[in-house]
């Protein structure tokens, strides 16, 4: 089998509406807060550029994934 074979169960785990489980919007929340704080810090402290820019990009892809781990694997 080809190692970049994804089974179909985890297509449909990738590409399915989760509707939020209880106890999980308030996980999205605060990680939303935490990464509004820390880019907040962020941009105080360092110049406006690019590499902050890249930075504040980084923490949304990181929110984005935390969210998708909650959504999609809590509880299996």
């Amino acid at each position: 089998m080809s190692p970049y074979f994804i089974e179909a169960s985890e297509l449909d785990t990738r590409f399915t509406y989760h509707a939020p489980k209880p106890g999980q919007p308030e996980k999205y929340e605060t990680i939303r807060n935490a990464a509004l704080a820390l880019s907040k810090l962020a941009t105080s402290i360092s110049p406006a550029s690019r590499e902050q820019s890249l930075a504040i990009g980084k923490l949304e892809e990181f929110v984005f994934w935390i969210n998708a781990a909650i959504a999609r694997r809590e509880g299996e």
